[in-house]
């Protein structure tokens, strides 16, 4: 079998498995498999299996995820994150949609614990959709607001995405913390800007906040919340001064977690089991899945397909523009259909090399991917923060109208992508000052 055949032979038996609803894992072991052993031998190809799992599983940089999860775990579960919504609720409560734009800033805070976005989609959701509901929101602004709200943070530390494209990248995860930070900020400012106008042009989407809260009532409402500034400093203020590795700042970040659950008294043994059962279940999914997504990568080099690629692409000397075009394209395309995680590890093998080879910066190019694959969680049909945010919906709230009201908020992400191809500055330049 020939080089170009049998790369398309086997990306297309990939795509054929996960089309069938075969376990993305599974699916990207059996058809490197296949690969592996077509260029080497089976035995080759069983030795290779055989010996994947244990190389994947001890990397160093990868054992970040776990800790990181059960910080998340620890905030959420533990009650640290209640009060995000009732304190920025009292500071924004009185813009237009100043319910939802209240949302949205809780949704910054809690992804600086979780790194999850279904988790901070449903946590949001759960706190913030009966509110609404009894202000009369409408509901499509609302699970909208939610679902989209969730997607931040994958780009604000700790992101557990950042952490895989780290590890796979051969990058800093420090600098790659540090990359998420400003457009994880533009993001969530770009949607309470879209918020306001909507709800200040169309006041029955979201009618104005009859609450009146006194400068009083709104720095008590800071006392509420400072478990979580306390836990981010401590973590990142370990990490940026040189303290702690990522690591270490994840085992860091769930103890200062745990004691102050326990000094709030709000931890307990049955609580404390299902953050350990959570975070050890997440990791080991998402570790199955880098399993197959580093087979894959072995079998692309084994064949030289992302060199053959990057040197077609100088052949027919196409311009860099046309290059992110074509890699939105497909992103946008691949996010549709595929979890997030599995749009990362499936691409990146390809996609890495092509872009390093260009020039480009891969600092800049893990918070493009991330980006992009945040988007996939908005996109129907599979659309995975629509639905999750669909289990705190009432019932007669349809998937349709969901995503109608899903729509202006993937024109805000437009913008904002525009922003970061035009300047990559606004990526580049806290990672750069910090380092």
């Amino acid at each position: 079998m020939d080089f170009p055949f049998e790369a398309v032979f086997i990306i297309g038996g990939l795509l054929v498995l996960m089309a069938l609803s075969v376990p993305i894992g599974i699916a990207l072991i059996v058809a490197s498999f296949v690969g592996i052993a077509s260029v080497l031998g089976v035995p080759a190809a069983m030795r290779l299996v055989a010996d994947m799992p244990r190389e994947v599983v001890s990397s160093w940089e990868l054992s970040a995820i776990p800790m990181f999860l059960l910080m998340g775990a620890i905030a959420l579960y533990g009650g640290l994150t209640d009060a995000l919504f009732k304190a920025a609720r009292a500071w924004l409560g009185w813009l237009p949609g100043g319910l939802a734009v209240s949302a949205n800033m809780a949704a910054v805070g809690l992804g600086a614990t979780t790194g999850s976005s279904l988790a901070t989609t449903v946590a949001v959701g759960r706190i913030s959709i009966p509110e609404m509901q009894r202000s009369r929101y409408d509901m499509g602004l609302a699970a909208a607001t939610c679902a989209s709200a969730g997607t931040i943070a994958a780009l604000i530390p700790p992101s557990i995405p950042l952490i895989v494209y780290a590890m796979f990248a051969e990058q800093s995860l420090v600098r790659l913390f540090a990359a998420g930070v400003i457009p994880g900020l533009l993001t969530a400012f770009a949607y309470i800007a879209l918020i306001v106008w909507r709800s200040w042009s169309r006041p029955e989407l979201a009618p104005r906040a009859k609450d009146v809260y006194t400068w009083g009532e709104r720095v008590a409402s800071l006392r509420e919340v400072w478990p979580l500034p306390v836990l981010v400093l401590g973590v990142f203020g370990g990490l940026y001064g040189g303290y702690i590795g990522p690591t270490e700042a994840g085992g860091f970040g769930s103890f200062l977690a745990l004691l102050i659950t326990i000094a709030k008294r709000r931890m307990s043994v049955a609580i404390f089991r299902r953050c350990l059962r959570e975070a050890a279940t997440t990791t080991a999914l998402i570790l199955f899945v880098a399993i197959g997504a580093v087979m894959l990568a072995r079998y692309m080099a084994l064949i030289g397909l992302p060199e053959a690629l990057t040197e077609a692409m100088r052949a027919a000397e196409l311009s860099p523009l046309f290059l992110i075009l074509i890699t939105s394209v497909i992103y946008l395309i691949l996010g549709m259909f595929l979890d997030p995680m599995g749009v990362m590890l499936l691409s990146l093998p390809i996609f890495l090399p092509m872009f390093d080879a260009m020039g480009y910066d891969l600092i800049w190019f893990g918070i493009i991917v991330v980006k992009f694959i945040e988007i996939g969680l908005l996109t129907p049909p599979l659309g995975m923060n629509v639905f999750a945010v669909r289990t705190v919906l009432p019932k007669e709230v349809s998937l349709e109208r969901v995503y109608a009201g899903l729509g202006w908020f993937l024109l805000a992400e437009a913008v904002v992508m525009v922003l970061l191809f035009a300047f990559p500055a606004i990526v580049m330049w806290l990672p750069n000052t910090l380092t």
